[in-house]
């Protein structure tokens, strides 16, 4: 049977209707707060997720009053409008099919409509002459429900933001009759946030194998960003609306993390764009560059990957960072997560117990027995585990985790186990072993046990996969080259789902959020500490400021080196701590004021009751404005070694609203008067201003929400102020 037969017969069979009833019991859409009185970034509580009557008959919307997507039902499912309510946007200029998949080498679209004759736009009164494309999956009915977590999330830090998990809201599952499948596409539109996620699942229904080629799960025909006639060397940028998926890896940014997965790229059916060359990047199309390839037997089921879709509802710098992080901590709460770390040198007993007690006499939270230091979770000899199982007693004993350093990939294993690339092409970090060999399965069972007999309660995954394919034929976790990449980090993902189910707390220098990880670098160069003090200071501080608009506090590490690390003899490195305390102090004080946790790598975290004393203070502090401290970074100046640099953390729920911390770099003390804008901490017209722990002083807002505030800053030092 020829592919249009096939979709003939399936046509056929879903001529009855199983969506009128369940229409129409939707009720119509509310009236929803003005979202220029109601900022969302403030006050999210009146935006809830629902499915509802569309706009006419035969249609429905999935909609929070932030964004909204309306669907055409009939005569197939289409998308026929996609709406930024924040700013009044229209986002959508064309009719596209939902998604695409490849089975047994034939390529079907999933609903979708033909006809369109002009996609710059889409306009009501085109909508009657779109026509059914007989060859694309056909629409059978639809459910809503609410949403279920993908994997469970086991809360054991305090500090942790309450954050609600699964994520409220609605979901939304389409349902498509399939060749001896059934393909359902999944919709998940959250409370409070304009975004929405979008994956597939097929389920084999027929006697026979088939192989899931490739997929594309996300097709969009969005309005362009510009109307460029030429292109040039820059360029033209795509849409202002941030993508990205939980199949992510090899980078600490997530634009790169996703390039393999979200493409931008010109429509073929755009005839009457303004660039000549017709190549403006204005259709998504969200789909891995290779595979799945997965062969599934009679009732097996296959789900996609997630996809994240968030508009924008500004072109400000600013605004567009806070929308980001409030979708990471809606979508990955547990990176709200962010113990005061100590990366310990040595992993004898002798050393960690000295690690472990000076932990807990400052305050601090976790011990990472740390590269280099001897730790081996590879380890899996009855002797080295008891061991290690003694290790996390004693740490619990005095309220501390621990936890332990393992490196995956940028290392060979043997000719045998390590990915065998294509030719001309190397593995990213130079060497690494196929996670689908025997060597890897092997390793991921030796970490399983690991935590399963320990009771270590972190791990920090270094190399972690990065997406390397592989054309062995003789692994037994992927078949060849086509299923390699999904097989490989199917795995890998798998691993930290199990980990954020049991409390594990994952250190990952990689783009790993959305699966489980809960911090990743916030964003430096290694041997930018092996630089001498003062500018490993300055370096400190605006990568931070520069992190932060992406990142929130508690999902990116930095780093202190206590020893010396990578060179830079005695002028990069603060042992002996007592001999360098004002330098110790500027590098926690630079991190906790931004409510950002550092690696504190070395043997000791004090050497003599000065120094302890310094650090249990600094820590104290940290606690005392945890709250403010760990919400959004608002960027204001950035450190250049050249004036006062500063920033303020914003907390719009919180007692404190906000904490503003002033650095002086300079030789001699500042005086100056700060222009601070307040808007993003909630506060409408009034502050009270406290600095440091003095008595508040109250400000009144001007109608830019601002206030000027008078530092005084000594040389080489800091200062900070509580806003209430």
């Amino acid at each position: 049977m020829c592919k249009s037969q096939q979709v003939l017969l399936l046509v056929a069979l879903c001529i009855s209707w199983h969506t009128s009833q369940t229409q129409n019991e939707l009720l119509p859409e509310p009236k929803w707060p003005d979202p220029i009185k109601t900022d969302w970034l403030l006050d999210a509580t009146p935006f809830k997720a629902g499915v509802y009557k569309g706009p006419t008959t035969n249609t429905l919307s999935l909609s929070n009053g932030l964004l909204r997507r309306t669907f055409l039902l009939q005569p197939n499912l289409a998308t026929i409008g996609l709406d930024n309510l924040m700013n009044g946007e229209n986002l959508l200029r064309g009719v596209k099919p939902e998604a695409m998949v490849s089975i047994n080498g034939i390529s079907y679209a999933i609903g979708g409509l033909k006809g369109q004759a002009n996609y710059a736009f889409l306009r009501s009164t085109d909508l009657p002459q779109l026509t059914l494309d007989q060859e694309a999956l056909q629409f059978k009915d639809y459910s809503v429900s609410p949403i279920q977590a993908p994997f469970p999330w086991k809360r054991l830090r305090h500090h942790a933001k309450d954050a609600a998990w699964p994520p409220k809201g609605r979901h939304l599952q389409l349902n498509f009759a399939g060749p001896n499948c059934e393909i359902s596409i999944h919709y998940e539109l959250y409370d409070g946030i304009p975004v929405y996620a979008k994956w597939l699942s097929l389920e084999n229904k027929g006697s026979d194998s088939l192989i899931l080629d490739h997929f594309t799960s996300e097709i969009l025909a969005a309005v362009e960003y510009g109307s460029a006639v030429e292109t040039r060397e820059y360029g033209i940028s795509p849409p202002n609306i941030h993508v990205e998926t939980d199949y992510a890896f090899a980078s600490f940014n997530v634009e790169d993390a996703n390039h393999h997965v979200v493409h931008w790229e010109a429509d073929p059916d755009y005839d009457s764009q303004v660039n000549y060359l017709k190549l403006t990047p204005c259709l998504l199309k969200v789909s891995p560059e290779m595979g799945p390839a997965q062969l599934l037997a009679p009732g097996d089921k296959f789900k996609s990957f997630r996809t994240y879709v968030l508009p924008y509802d500004s072109y400000d710098r600013e605004r567009k960072g806070l929308s980001l992080r409030r979708m990471y901590r809606t979508i990955a709460p547990w990176t709200t997560e962010n113990p005061l770390m100590m990366h310990a040198r040595f992993a004898d007993w002798p050393q960690v117990k000295k690690a472990i007690d000076q932990a807990a006499v400052v305050g601090f939270e976790m011990v990472i027995l740390t590269f280099g230091s001897g730790f081996n979770i590879e380890d899996d000899s009855p002797a080295y585990l008891a061991q290690m199982k003694k290790y996390a007693a004693y740490a619990r004993s005095k309220n501390i985790e621990i936890g332990g350093y393992s490196l995956l990939a940028s290392r060979s294993i043997s000719k045998e186990h390590d990915v065998k690339m294509p030719e001309g092409e190397r593995p990213t970090f130079g060497n690494s072993p196929c996670i689908g060999s025997a060597w890897g399965k092997e390793y991921f069972k030796k970490l399983y046990h690991f935590y399963k007999q320990t009771g270590f309660t972190l791990l920090e995954h270094d190399g972690s996969y990065p997406g390397d394919a592989c054309t062995a034929k003789h692994h037994p976790g992927h078949r060849g080259h086509a299923d390699s990449r999904w097989n490989q980090y199917r795995v890998i993902s798998q691993f930290y789902q199990w980990c954020r189910a049991e409390g594990i707390y994952l250190n990952v220098p990689d783009y790993y959020y959305l699966t489980g990880s809960s911090k990743c670098g916030m964003g430096y160069r290694e041997v930018n500490w092996s630089l001498p003090r003062a500018q490993q200071v300055l370096h400190t501080r605006q990568n931070i400021y520069d992190g932060a608009w992406t990142k929130t506090p508690s999902m990116g590490w930095m780093f202190v080196p206590l020893t010396e690390y990578h060179g830079g003899g005695e002028a990069a490195t603060i042992e002996p701590l007592s001999e360098h305390l004002d330098h110790y102090e500027k590098m926690i004080i630079s991190n906790l004021g931004g409510g950002v946790q550092a690696c504190y790598r070395g043997p000791r975290l004090f050497d003599t009751d000065q120094t302890q004393q310094m650090v249990s203070q600094a820590v104290s502090w940290f606690k005392e404005h945890r709250e403010v401290l760990e919400g959004d970074i608002i960027h204001l100046r950035r450190a250049d070694g050249r004036n006062l640099d500063y920033w303020l953390n914003v907390n719009p729920e919180g007692e404190e609203k906000g904490l503003l911390m002033v650095f002086n770099p300079l030789d001699h003390p500042v005086s100056k008067t700060l222009d601070i804008p307040l808007y993003y901490t909630g506060l409408q017209d009034e502050a009270k201003v406290s600095r440091e722990d003095g008595k508040p002083q109250l400000y009144s807002l001007d109608r830019s929400y601002r206030v000027k505030i008078p530092v005084q800053v000594p040389a080489q030092g800091y200062t900070w102020f509580v806003i209430q």
